[in-house]
């Protein structure tokens, strides 16, 4: 199952997101997730895993388990290569192994200091707050992102936790319009204002975080996760399926890309097995009643600032 973008190119509807993974285990993970059917794989320079997701990709067309033109690969531009767009995409292209990306991500609208393309380490000044690089406005990173898809580098480029003024700004100056906008959006934090306008406007989402932080956020952010909420495991029990396959398939059903995370493979399949039922539109208002606004990953545990402030 897969959604069109505004461009034309189709984009699987449930990918495998692969932050915070290492080593082997991304290999293993990789090669499993496309055995079980996944065939979208969300990365990001700042994961400092491009080598080895590039190291199972290979693996996986060489074995010929799956082809180049089978999957769908996103990676991200840091914050720190605003002004590197260029390098720093064929930077991910090298580490991935792969000659085009199906979709290049801002992965956040900010620029911060240059620390050397391909690093991403948070540049923080002497009071360990982000060093905010105040010349490169997003709507010129947006025109050397543009460069891309004319260069045959990437196929689609999009925005990520971009809010509504950013992303309208971003229409306005575009002559590539952005497929997609990645934010982080689950039961608790539906945003449903910013999902609309995007749908509105032909661009894509993508749920980062759909499952509403689960083990990940709440080891590092002290998130309360969406998955022990009542509704939810009661519509579990209902369904006969798990709270995260509950919520993954609420998301599909707001026309929005999720990209779970997950370690384990049989919790890479049960993601997966969402395709089976669909939610009636009583428990689909039900869902949405549990709205809390309550948003599950802060990068001001690292940055010294909150940019949602």
């Amino acid at each position: 199952m897969a959604i069109t973008l505004n461009n034309g190119f189709k984009m699987p509807i449930i990918g495998l997101g692969v932050w915070r993974m290492e080593g082997k285990e991304i290999r293993d993970l990789i090669i499993n997730a496309i055995k079980i059917g996944y065939r979208h794989f969300d990365c990001a320079a700042d994961y400092q895993n491009e080598p080895e997701v590039g190291e199972a990709l290979a693996e996986a067309f060489q074995t010929g388990l799956v082809k180049r033109e089978d999957l769908f690969i996103t990676t991200k531009l840091w914050n720190s290569d605003h002004g590197h767009v260029i390098e720093a995409c064929k930077n991910s292209l090298k580490k991935l192994q792969l000659d085009y990306l199906d979709l290049f991500l801002v992965h956040f609208p900010i620029a911060t200091k240059h620390t050397g393309v391909g690093t991403t380490n948070s540049a923080l000044d002497e009071d360990g707050v982000l060093d905010i690089d105040t010349t490169i406005s997003l709507e010129t990173t947006w025109h050397a992102m543009e460069d891309l898809v004319s260069m045959g580098l990437v196929r689609s480029i999009g925005i990520s936790n971009y809010d509504i003024f950013l992303t309208r700004d971003c229409l306005a100056y575009s002559k590539v319009k952005p497929a997609v906008n990645q934010i982080e959006t689950h039961p608790y934090f539906q945003r449903d204002s910013l999902v609309k306008f995007c749908q509105k406007h032909g661009i894509c989402i993508t749920a980062h975080t759909p499952l509403g932080g689960a083990l990940a956020n709440t080891e590092w952010f002290g998130s309360v996760s969406c998955l022990d909420d009542p509704v939810l495991k009661g519509l579990a029990e209902g369904y006969k399926k798990t709270a995260a396959q509950i919520v993954l398939r609420w998301g599909i059903q707001r026309n929005t890309v999720v990209i779970p995370k997950s370690s384990k493979i049989e919790r890479l399949k049960e993601n997966f097995e969402v395709f089976d039922f669909e939610l009636s539109k009583e428990d689909m208002e039900l869902i949405k009643s549990i709205d809390k606004s309550y948003r599950t990953n802060q990068p001001a545990k690292f940055w010294g600032i909150n940019l949602y402030a």
